[in-house]
């Protein structure tokens, strides 16, 4: 989380939206063997937790139950140019949203693993035109053999620690030519958030 109180919100709705939108993340946990990261779609229950899943196989699946452990999702970005300031003495910087959710987490049970897979998939079908896949189409042999090899785990989030650093600091003029910058650079999402979340 970056240190300026300006980068930051309390806004539960917004983190929300942006745990929806984003859809996946990282999931950290110190181990025996030092440090692991998951990458893993995350999912919000909507009253204060986040669901994941992991290959059986992975490093952090026998470390997470019981334990602290840390979910990271980035939201869009962009490389915020010196050139882009009326004022010359800038340096470059970084504009960026990212949500860090931190608390213990318990392993699922199959039933809840299953509803997990069914809620990410439900999501993320809803956003591609036609037909959506469900996962009553994936043969009832093969998808146990895949639910084998994976665990469910859900985050109970005590910790919200979000960083929306949107040019806040900058006049309202320097970051509406930012985010012009931004957007004619191939950066729209950072550019829209700036002119939605910064204003």
């Amino acid at each position: 989380m970056h240190p300026n109180p300006m980068f930051r919100s309390d806004d539960r709705t917004l983190f929300e939206t942006l745990i929806a939108e984003i859809g996946f993340g990282m999931v950290f946990q110190t181990t025996p063997d030092g440090p692991r990261v998951g990458h893993t779609p995350i999912v919000s229950t909507g009253d204060g937790a986040v669901q994941f899943h992991l290959a059986r196989g992975n490093a952090l699946t026998r470390h997470l139950a019981g334990r602290d452990a840390l979910v990271v999702l980035n939201g869009p970005d962009g490389y915020v140019s010196p050139r882009w300031y009326a004022d010359p003495a800038q340096v470059p910087t970084w504009n960026y949203v990212a949500l860090e959710l931190e608390g213990p987490v318990r392993r699922m049970d199959e039933d809840g693993t299953v509803a997990l897979l069914r809620a990410i998939g439900e999501a993320n079908e809803a956003r591609i035109p036609g037909e959506p896949w469900t996962l009553d189409k994936t043969p009832p042999d093969y998808f146990r053999k895949l639910l084998s090899g994976i665990v469910g785990f859900e985050l109970e989030v005590r910790a919200w620690r979000p960083t929306l650093k949107l040019s806040q600091n900058k006049p309202p003029e320097e970051r509406a030519r930012i985010a012009e910058a931004l957007q004619a650079g191939g950066a729209p999402a950072i550019a829209q958030l700036m002119r939605t979340l910064a204003a």
